[in-house]
């Protein structure tokens, strides 16, 4: 079912936008920063430990699977269309320091890729269809 696992992705969601909005007003900055970033990031340290405890039945597991393929990337399109905008308002600045981000981390996908090893799948299948 599609309904489950909506209260982990929804909490997960709420304690990144909290985050993001406390550093905003940490920093002086009238606005979210990063807090779906923080929400994914807390998804993907969320969900293993929870499946591990057995808190997670696979049906939330899917439900969880088909919001990430769903919901997510369309958050992130918006806070990132968002994001150029307010960059280019910002100025040359803002638009640099963006565009150098995107650079570097292009830059260390292989770098990190060596470093987890070959081992190592983008995906969970992948390892295993590898072998058979």
């Amino acid at each position: 079912m599609i309904i489950y696992g909506v209260m982990v992705l929804g909490l997960c969601m709420f304690i990144g936008t909290s985050i993001g909005l406390t550093l905003g007003i940490l920093l002086g900055i009238p606005g979210d920063i990063g807090g779906v970033g923080f929400a994914m990031l807390l998804l993907v340290f969320v969900t293993p430990w929870m499946k591990k405890k057995g808190w997670l039945p696979k049906a939330s597991e899917d439900g969880i699977m088909f919001w990430n393929a769903m919901y997510i990337p369309v958050v992130i399109a918006m806070a990132a269309t968002q994001n150029v905008a307010a960059a280019l308002s910002g100025g040359w600045i803002a638009f640099l320091a963006g565009i150098l981000s995107v650079v570097a981390c292009f830059v260390l996908i292989r770098p990190l890729a060596a470093l987890a090893g070959s081992s190592t799948s983008t995906f969970g299948d992948d390892a295993e269809a590898k072998k058979a």
